[in-house]
């Protein structure tokens, strides 16, 4: 059976649309949201100047490692809902898979909202360049509680209303975003290095060295923060019912995708860096943070290169949360129509032929922790998303063949066994380096047994696995 005729119900009903560029388009769209932009003071002054180039570089090697793996089972597995049909063949949709694939929609119902939640709260903050008012608190007894918040909710509203549409105008749309996004990422590169030439030219900055461990901590640290900003390059699966061709096409967007990306991720670095001799003293103060690099393109061109760059910012987090809520919009969808998930959720709708009620389900949640912190938001995303969805799969692509050696591999993963290990390596290395590690554990684990008592509750009224022979 070919790769074509294997989509499961689940995408049955979805058109295959998408080409390889704007599966490039997509996967870059979401990677290069305002992550990039609000993190690379962050990295800086966690990794320091000399290692903070490395961070970016070893974030794009774990990039590369697991988009490997993703690329395997996305041209084995074509479908809707990405890392749930995997995890679903994987383990077995009678066996722990019918668990595993509803533990993963569950935890994605809070890491998908958190994901786009972020973009949401990164565009508010270079909106208030523009009206600094917005960081005031409306309420006294609720100080945390400012107008951005509620200025990143109407973003996300904004966002679901956009994507109600058929996938073609969303292509369009998505064009327009990306010819925004590589200005502003343009905009950076050209300020940090004008900014240098008018300073006496690139220099690395001086530093004072640093003892081994703390050095590797650091380095750590800004890894962990990097692999944020890397993450996207998957979204493609999310669309695999969409995909033409998908057996060569999702592998070849994955890998693309990661190459550009890194490329330009090292370079806004390296332009940056004369200019972030204050990087640590930024990061304590979250409205200069995130609006460091407008103050670049100021300092290099003027008050209106600064306030055009901001503006770019902005556009290029509102292009991110557009490509994040179209790809996950797709997962509970999937999942419901597989009677894995809740059936409310498995229509289409009519007309546009959208999962429109997954689509406006997960718009909603993530208005709703646009009210908590960046820092937050991106703490619980990162842990969450590794423990209950990166690890799972790590593991199962080499579960997978081990026990199904006959499975058609359109794409298999180059000099395997080592890129799903040197991923799960470099997941654990930022883990276990990262400060309040535990904390951030406690929530993962807290989502996957609640995740897990309402499957049991579930399963056992319908009879499913473990509960198979119970009546």
């Amino acid at each position: 059976m070919s790769v074509h005729t294997s989509t499961s119900a689940s995408s049955s009903n979805l058109q295959r649309r998408i080409g390889l560029r704007s599966a490039v388009l997509f996967n870059m769209l979401e990677m290069i949201g305002v992550g990039p932009f609000i993190t690379l003071p962050l990295i800086i002054a966690a990794a320091g100047y000399r290692l903070s180039v490395w961070a970016w570089v070893l974030g794009a090697i774990i990039a590369v490692a697991d988009g490997l793996v993703w690329a395997e089972l996305g041209a084995a597995f074509p479908r809707a809902g990405g890392s749930y049909a995997f995890l679903r063949e994987i383990y077995g949709p009678e066996r722990a898979g019918n668990w595993l694939s509803f533990l993963y929609v569950w935890q994605l119902s809070f890491s998908a909202p958190l994901s786009i939640a972020s973009g949401c709260i990164g565009l508010s903050g270079f909106l208030a360049w523009f009206w600094p008012g917005l960081e005031k608190a409306p309420l006294a007894a609720l100080p945390a509680l400012h107008y951005a918040n509620f200025a990143a909710a109407a973003a996300c509203l904004l966002v679901t209303a956009l994507l109600y549409r058929n996938l073609s105008s969303i292509m369009r749309l998505a064009w327009v975003l990306f010819a925004g996004v590589m200005a502003a990422i343009a905009g950076v590169i050209t300020s940090g290095f004008a900014h240098a030439a008018a300073t006496g030219g690139w220099h690395m900055p001086a530093a004072p060295a640093m003892p081994a461990a703390l050095a590797l901590g650091g380095l750590a640290q800004g890894t962990l923060i990097a692999t944020y900003d890397y993450w996207g390059y998957y979204n493609i699966c999310f669309l695999g019912g969409e995909v033409r061709r998908p057996e060569k096409t999702i592998p070849r967007a994955i890998l693309l995708s990661v190459l550009f990306v890194s490329a330009f991720y090292v370079t806004m670095n390296l332009a940056a860096l004369p200019s972030m001799r204050d990087a640590a003293a930024h990061a304590a103060t979250d409205v200069v943070r995130l609006q460091l690099v407008a103050e670049i393109a100021r300092s290099a061109f003027g008050r209106m290169a600064g306030s055009l760059l901001a503006a770019l910012v902005m556009w290029t987090a509102f292009a991110s949360v557009f490509s994040l809520l179209l790809g996950y919009s797709r997962v509970p969808y999937a999942a419901a129509r597989d009677g894995n998930y809740f059936g409310f959720l498995a229509a289409l709708h009519p007309r546009h032929g959208i999962p429109h009620r997954s689509l406006i389900a997960l718009g909603l949640v993530a208005a709703v922790f646009c009210f908590f912190s960046l820092t937050q938001v991106i703490t619980m995303l990162v842990i969450t998303r590794i423990l209950l969805q990166f690890f799972l799969q790590q593991a199962g692509v080499m579960l997978l063949r081990v026990q199904r050696p006959e499975l058609a591999r359109p794409f298999r993963i180059p000099l395997y066994p080592l890129p799903p290990l040197a991923a799960m390596a470099g997941f654990i290395f930022i883990l276990a380096n990262r400060s309040h590690a535990l904390g951030g554990i406690a929530v993962a684990g807290l989502i996957a047994v609640s995740g897990t008592l309402i499957y049991l509750i579930r399963a056992r009224r319908l009879a499913q696995w473990p509960f198979l022979d119970s009546r």
